[in-house]
Order: C-alpha cells, then sequence, then structure tokens
C-alpha cells in the first residue's frame, strides 16, 4: 500500500524536472541561435576596404579630382582612398591653402577676402571671410567657421593636404575682389542692342501694316477683308516690339540691381573704407591680420 500511495508524486516530480530541463534546453539553443545570427550579419554587410576602393575608383576621376568631388565624399570613402600618414599639415599646408584659394577667388568659385592671422610663436592661421561668413583654418589642418565660405573652403583644404594633389595656380595680374566702385553698372550691352534692333523692325511693320490697313479702309481698295487682315498683323507686330522693349528694360534694371547688390557686398567686407566685419573671431584684426595680396583690401 505504501508504495501505491507514494509512486504517483514521485512520477509527478520526475515530469516536472523532465518538462523544466526541456524547457531550458530549448532556451539556451534559442538563445544560441540568435547570438549567431546576430554576429553573423554584418559580415556579410560591410564591404571590405579593398572593395571599398574599387566602388570610390569607378565612382571618382582621381586625374581630374576637385574640390567638388572632395565635397561629395564621405568620411568612410576619404578614410578608403587616402593615406592619413601622409597628409601634409602645417606652415606647407596654410602656403597650399592659399593658393588653392586665390585661384579660386579668381574663378569667382569662392567670394572672399583672404588674409594671414599671426598665431603667436610664429604660426600664422590662415582667415577667409565674405560680408557674412568666415573659415579660420589652422596648420593642422582643422577649421572653424560658418556658412557659405565653410562649405566652399574645407574641400580645398583636404585636397591640399594631400600629397598627390597640386594646388591651382592663380594667374598673374588683378584679379582678386574688385572695389565698389570697380564694379560695372550694368553687363555687356551687345544683346540689349541685337534685341532692341530686333523690335525696331518689329515696330516698323506693325506701324506701316496698320498705315496700309488704314489706307485700304479709307479708300476700300484692295480685297475683301485685306483691311481687316492688315490691321491685325499690324496690331500682332506692335505687340512683339513692345514685349522685346519691355525684356530690355527689365534686363537693364536686373543688371542695376545685382550690380548695387554686389556692390554693397564688397563694402561690407571693407574693401572700401577699410573696416573689417564685426563677426570674425580675431581679438585685435588691425594687429593680427596681413593682407595675403594689398588687392583684398583698400591698399592700392
Amino acid at each position: 500500500m505504501a508504495d501505491s500511495s507514494t509512486s504517483p508524486d514521485t512520477e509527478g516530480d520526475a515530469d516536472r524536472s523532465d518538462v523544466q530541463e526541456s524547457a531550458d534546453a530549448e532556451e539556451i539553443e534559442t538563445d544560441s541561435d540568435v547570438d549567431t545570427t546576430s554576429n553573423a550579419a554584418p559580415d556579410g554587410d560591410e564591404p571590405t576596404d579593398e572593395e571599398l576602393l574599387a566602388e570610390i575608383e569607378s565612382q571618382y576621376d582621381f586625374d581630374d579630382f576637385g574640390p567638388s568631388d572632395m565635397a561629395e565624399m564621405s568620411v568612410d570613402e576619404w578614410e578608403a582612398a587616402f593615406d592619413a600618414d601622409s597628409w601634409i599639415t602645417g606652415a606647407e599646408l596654410i602656403d597650399r591653402v592659399e593658393q588653392e584659394l586665390l585661384a579660386r577667388i579668381a574663378q569667382r568659385e569662392v567670394f572672399a577676402v583672404l588674409e594671414r592671422v599671426d598665431a603667436g610663436e610664429g604660426d600664422e592661421l590662415l582667415l577667409a571671410y565674405s560680408d557674412q561668413d568666415y573659415a579660420l583654418i589652422y596648420p593642422d589642418g582643422g577649421v572653424e567657421g560658418t556658412g557659405t565660405v565653410l562649405r566652399d573652403v574645407k574641400p580645398s583644404i583636404a585636397l591640399c593636404s594631400m600629397e598627390e594633389y597640386d594646388p591651382q595656380i592663380p594667374p598673374e595680374g588683378d584679379f582678386l575682389l574688385p572695389h565698389p566702385d570697380e564694379v560695372p553698372e550694368q553687363s555687356s550691352e551687345i544683346g540689349n542692342l541685337m534685341i532692341q534692333l530686333i523690335a525696331g523692325a518689329q515696330l516698323l511693320a506693325a506701324v506701316g501694316l496698320i498705315g496700309v490697313s488704314l489706307y485700304f479702309g479709307v479708300t476700300g481698295s484692295g480685297g475683301q477683308g485685306t483691311a481687316l487682315i492688315t490691321g491685325v498683323a499690324g496690331f500682332a507686330f506692335g505687340v512683339i516690339a513692345l514685349f522685346l522693349f519691355v525684356t530690355v528694360a527689365n534686363a537693364r534694371l536686373s543688371d542695376r540691381f545685382r550690380s548695387e547688390e554686389y556692390r554693397g557686398r564688397l563694402r561690407s567686407i571693407g574693401l572700401e573704407d577699410g573696416e573689417r566685419p564685426d563677426f570674425l573671431p580675431i581679438e585685435d584684426p588691425d594687429a593680427q591680420l596681413r593682407p595675403v595680396r594689398e588687392r583684398n583690401r583698400n591698399g592700392d
């Protein structure tokens, strides 16, 4: 009897133990599968350095590599394509960036004034600034600043830090930002003159056709409807002439507006009175700043 009373409890405990062990085994197996999957996934997604370099070489033409290409590259592409241990720094980097930016200013790719900054102990920084923004370039390749100038300068710094890159050579002569009084009132008049000649011919045709229409209407000569047809044609030529004259007038007004706006920007960076913008991060601009070329300032 004793055996029959204790037997069910013993069997129940054994069953529960087997179920618990089975559940623990399944949990361990599941965790192992998850870990294996999570560890293995990245290996198949991330390209190797060789694959990334091959992709970069197929996407960019390094024989004609410029600031616009540099701006498009990501950090990973930059690190894969160029050897960081061979980057140029120090005074040589400042000289190379200065040369590159002078050429880009001459090409009107960058609107900025360039000046050297005396940082003490013989060190010099390079400062590029416009009427609203600036970029301060350090010998180690670092840069701080704001706005469009900073955006335009960054690719040039990266390129000039590469031994393989030859900075552009600025042209000879007076090529930097002009004095406000030197900005022409309007662009070339050749195009406007041609449009005016065409408009004048259209106006003469309009006058002639309207005159013929009136003559036919008064005298009653010509075929039926001739006076109406010539009158409508004359009116059409007159509308065309008016449209062309308005186009020329609008172009001239636009040129004057752009010229005045450009003069205002030049005055704001001190090319007329020599006063530099207030937002520059230099404690004593008059003592610490030295123009890269006198033509940058009001020095001639």
